[in-house]
C-alpha cells in the first residue's frame, strides 16, 4: 500500500516564492482564531513554486469554510459571497494595491487535508501550503513536485477523471494554458470518459467550457479536443466537419475553416487590445487593423472587455462565435442551431441573443455598402452592439477564407469598410444609428386620424429614416413625411 508523507518540505528544486500580497495577508490574519487550519491549495502553490503571479487563491480547511469566510472578511472590511452553500464554499473579495484578489475557502473533500489532495484532478494541484505556517513550506503527497520538474499533467489516482468526467476538459485547458504533456496513462483515461462529459449538468459543462475558450491560445485547445472527439460532444453539429469540403474561395474543408477562424478571431481581438505587441501587428493583415482601428481602441477594449452572467468574458463569446459560425455548413436554420447551440449551453438570455445575431449578419458585415447612409443606419439599428462583433466575425471569416491567398486591396477595402461603420457608431450614433424621436405613434394617429396597427411601426420607421437622410428635422416635417408615404403605401 501506498503511503503519502504529509510533512511539510522546502522543494528540492527551487524555493516557493509568494508575492507581496499573500505575505500581507498571512500578517493581516496573523492574530485571527480559526477553528481549523486553513491550507492554501492547488494552483496558488504552483505559481509560487514557478513564481509567477496570483490573482486567485484556493483555501481548504477542516472547519466550517462559510463560517470562516465570514469572520475572515470581517477582520480585512472587504466583500463575502456564498458560493455553495451545501458544499461549504464561500468567496472573499479583497482590494489589493489597486487590484482584486479573488479568494475561495472550502471544506475538505473528505475527513482530512490528505483526501482532500487526493480528491483533486491532477498531482500538479495537489499541493498545499499551511497560511499560518512557514510558507516556504510545502505539503507534498503524491510527489508533484517531479510532475512540475518536467512539466507532466497527471491524475492523482486511477479513478479521478471516472470520478469526474469535466476534468477531461479541463486537462485539455490546463495542458495547453501551462505547455505540460498529459501523462500516457492520464490521457487513456481521459478518452475514456468523453463521452460522458455531457452527464454533468449543463451549467457545469459550461462554466469549464467557457474557461477553456477564454484562453490565449485557444485554438491549440480547439485542436486537441476535437482530436479527441471532446469537442464534438459539447457541439455536435462539429460532428463531421473534418470530412465537408467548402466550396472557393474557401481553400480549408469545414473543420479547418473553422479552426482557422478561431484563430484569426483570436489575432484580431489582440491586435485591438491593450496587449498587443510590435509582433502581434507584423503581419500586412494584423497591421492593418492595429493601425487603422487605433483611433477607436479605447471603445472596442471597452465593449470587448464586458462580462457576462458569472463572469463569463466577452472574449469566449466571440470565440464560441468564431466555433460555431460554421452552422451555415451543416444544413437547416442558422438562427434555429445557434439557438439551440446557446440553450443547450444554458447561455443567458442576453448571451444567446448576442450569439445569434453574430451568426445571423456576419455575411452582411461582409458586403455591407459603407458608402450607404441608410444601409448603415439599418444595420446599427438593427444590432445595435452586436454590429461590433458582426463585422469582427466576418472579418475573421474572410481572413480563414482566403487562407495565405489574401489579397492586399481587398482587405485593405474590408478594413476601410469596418472604419467607416465603426465610425458612424462611436462618432455619429445620435444622428445615423439612432436619431432623437420626433413623434410617436399616438401623435401620428391623432394627426393623421388613423387608427393603430402595423402602418403606424411602417410610419415611425419611415420618419426615423427621413431623419437619416436629412429629409425630416421636426415633427411638422415628420408629420408631413408620414402622410405622404400614407397616401403612397394606400
Amino acid at each position: 500500500m501506498m503511503t503519502h508523507d504529509m510533512t511539510p518540505h522546502t522543494p528540492d528544486q527551487r524555493p516557493l516564492i509568494w508575492p507581496d500580497s499573500i505575505l500581507d495577508l498571512q500578517d493581516a490574519l496573523s492574530d485571527l482564531q480559526y477553528e481549523q487550519p486553513l491550507y492554501i491549495v492547488g494552483g496558488a502553490v504552483r505559481d509560487a513554486f514557478f513564481h509567477k503571479p496570483i490573482k486567485d487563491l484556493d483555501l481548504a480547511t477542516a472547519g466550517n469554510a462559510i463560517r470562516t469566510a465570514r469572520k475572515m472578511a470581517n477582520h480585512l472590511d472587504c466583500d463575502v459571497f456564498v458560493l455553495d452553500d451545501e458544499r461549504d464554499v464561500a468567496r472573499l473579495l479583497l482590494h489589493y494595491d489597486g487590484d482584486q484578489l479573488v479568494i475561495d475557502i472550502a471544506h475538505f473533500r473528505g475527513d482530512d487535508l490528505l483526501s482532500d489532495l487526493l480528491g483533486r484532478d491532477f498531482t500538479v494541484n495537489a499541493l498545499a501550503v499551511d497560511l499560518s505556517s512557514d510558507l516556504s513550506q510545502m505539503i507534498d503527497p503524491l510527489n508533484s513536485e517531479a510532475d512540475l520538474k518536467v512539466k507532466v499533467l497527471r491524475r492523482c489516482t486511477e479513478t479521478s477523471l471516472a470520478d469526474d468526467p469535466l476534468r477531461a476538459l479541463r486537462a485539455v485547458r490546463q495542458s495547453v494554458q501551462l505547455k505540460y504533456r498529459i501523462e500516457p496513462d492520464t490521457l487513456i483515461d481521459i478518452k475514456a470518459v468523453i463521452p460522458r462529459i455531457v452527464e454533468s449538468s449543463a451549467e457545469r459543462v459550461r462554466d469549464e467550457f467557457f474557461t477553456l475558450l477564454n484562453l490565449q491560445k485557444v485554438a491549440s485547445a480547439c485542436r486537441v479536443s476535437y482530436a479527441l472527439g471532446m469537442l464534438q460532444v459539447i457541439l455536435p453539429h462539429l460532428e463531421g466537419l473534418n470530412e465537408q469540403e467548402l466550396s472557393p474561395p474557401h481553400i480549408y474543408n469545414g473543420w479547418k475553416h473553422t479552426l482557422e477562424a478561431v484563430e484569426k478571431m483570436t489575432m484580431l481581438l489582440t491586435a485591438i487590445s491593450y496587449k498587443r505587441t510590435d509582433n502581434t501587428a507584423a503581419n500586412f493583415d494584423l497591421g492593418m487593423v492595429a493601425m487603422q482601428f487605433d483611433r477607436f481602441r479605447s471603445q472596442l477594449n471597452q465593449h470587448l472587455g464586458k462580462e457576462w452572467v458569472n463572469g463569463r468574458t466577452h472574449y469566449s463569446l466571440m470565440i464560441l462565435a468564431a466555433l460555431t459560425h460554421t452552422v451555415d455548413y451543416v444544413g437547416g436554420n442558422s438562427t434555429d442551431l445557434a439557438e439551440t447551440i446557446a440553450n443547450d449551453l444554458r447561455l443567458s438570455n442576453p448571451e444567446k441573443k448576442h450569439l445569434v445575431g453574430v451568426l445571423a449578419h456576419y455575411h452582411e458585415a461582409h458586403v455591407l455598402d459603407y458608402m450607404d447612409k441608410l444601409a448603415m443606419h439599418r444595420f446599427w439599428y438593427t444590432l445595435d452592439d452586436i454590429g461590433i462583433d458582426a463585422i469582427l466575425m466576418g472579418m475573421a471569416d474572410y481572413l480563414a477564407t482566403v487562407g495565405n491567398e489574401l489579397k492586399q486591396d481587398d482587405w485593405l477595402i474590408m478594413v476601410e469598410r469596418a472604419v467607416v461603420l465603426f465610425d458612424v457608431y462611436f462618432n455619429q450614433y445620435d444622428t445615423v444609428v439612432s436619431p432623437a424621436t420626433i413623434t410617436d405613434g399616438n401623435d401620428i394617429m391623432q394627426a393623421l386620424d388613423i387608427k393603430g396597427g402595423r402602418i403606424i411601426g411602417d410610419l415611425l420607421t419611415h420618419i426615423r429614416e427621413a431623419q437619416v437622410l436629412g429629409d425630416v428635422t421636426n415633427r411638422d416635417e415628420a408629420i408631413e413625411s408620414a402622410r405622404q408615404y400614407l397616401t403612397a403605401h394606400t
